[in-house]
């Protein structure tokens, strides 16, 4: 039984037992390899799946909005079980734009295809310095059409709704480009071949505003917590496969794992996967029932948990030996997912920054 699994509720755990299943027969290391390699990046039968056998995508939607109006804490199981099977999958990305809907002033209307699976959003923030930070947003709107360009847009190549932080005569906002098709769209090359980027040129693109900058910084911390919630999916995986190899990993005629350096490592990667499911559990609480606290245990999480899981995925790659190193194994796909997440959004030391202006110790801005 792992650690804190008390802390979930039965019908979390059963949630849990659900997804677990799904993902080890949609998402199995053969089936995530093929994906990587196709324009898509993901498979549209089982996004449909996700969303009519599981109501995923709909989980934390109001039920006024035509979800099932849960919280965090429900969105922290999906993506640790996602995080767990390396799952190739725009729904970090439509998350994520819909927590900016949810927070925003409009927009409501684009929440029930969000929930109901046809449509696949994104929130467009950074540019091409690669900064998340709102204050840093260049982009512009004005006579009803945008103007700039965004980089590092996850899954931007198949948003059918585009969220774009934009500055306006009111400071920034949040707009929505429902023609998505009308966007001058590009691949970019990533170091983690399971998640997709893009460049999206803006110049002259409709648009309406759906919210403002609180509804942007919302929705960034929703996606904080929900890639440290990935990350510890992932971190928990790597070290599952590095205990189990050190099982039956034989050198000198005894297991590898019953020398006391190796226990050591796999003791300090157990430490790190159980401290980064406390962060994840604390920052899912808050969410859902103090959200005024939410940017600080966001924060922490997303510094803290990334950080985690890059070491346990390293760890995992030097404890296999030179198969840990080849294409075959699958451990570079943690080790690379870990690493794109890491700066997802902010790196961990843009996020420790945030975490400590926002306690009054530095007076670095508040943005990730």
């Amino acid at each position: 039984m792992e650690a804190a699994q008390i802390m979930l509720t039965e019908e979390q755990r059963e949630l849990r037992d659900a997804l677990r299943r799904f993902f080890a027969d949609r998402s199995p290391a053969a089936e995530v390899r093929r994906l990587m390699e196709t324009a898509e990046g993901h498979d549209p039968k089982v996004w449909a799946q996700m969303a009519g056998q599981l109501g995923l995508q709909g989980l934390a939607i109001a039920e006024e909005h035509g979800g099932a109006g849960f919280g965090m804490r429900e969105l922290a199981v999906v993506f640790e079980e996602m995080g767990r099977a390396v799952v190739c999958s725009p729904f970090l990305a439509t998350i994520t734009a819909a927590a900016a809907l949810e927070a925003g002033e409009g927009g409501h209307d684009l929440l029930p295809g969000i929930a109901d699976g046809t449509t696949i959003a994104t929130l467009a923030v950074a540019e091409e310095d690669g900064d998340w930070d709102p204050g840093a947003v260049s982009a512009a709107f004005a006579d009803g059409v945008l103007r700039g360009t965004k980089s590092f847009v996850l899954d931007g190549h198949v948003a059918d709704l585009v969220l774009v932080a934009a500055r306006d005569a009111d400071g920034v906002g949040v707009y929505a480009v429902e023609d998505a098709a009308a966007l001058a769209r590009s691949n970019l090359p990533t170091l983690d071949q399971t998640r997709k980027l893009a460049r999206i040129g803006l110049d002259g693109v409709a648009a309406r505003r759906v919210g403002g900058e609180d509804a942007l910084r919302r929705a960034l911390d929703v996606a904080a917590v929900a890639l440290a919630a990935e990350s510890l999916g992932g971190a928990q995986r790597t070290l599952d496969m590095t205990v189990e190899y050190a099982k039956v990993r034989h050198q000198f005629g005894r297991p590898i794992g019953s020398f006391q350096a190796i226990k050591h490592r796999c003791a300090d990667m157990f430490v790190l996967v159980e401290s980064a499911r406390s962060a994840v559990l604390h920052a899912a609480a808050v969410a859902d029932e103090n959200p005024e606290l939410l940017p600080a245990a966001a924060a922490l999480a997303k510094a803290y948990c990334t950080d985690a899981y890059f070491h346990t995925a390293g760890e995992a790659i030097q404890l296999h030996g030179g198969i840990g190193f080849t294409w075959e194994h699958d451990a570079h796909l943690y080790f690379k997912r870990a690493q794109s997440s890491r700066q997802l959004f902010g790196s961990p030391d843009r996020y420790r920054e945030r975490l400590a202006a926002l306690a009054g110790l530095t007076g670095a801005g508040a943005a990730p």
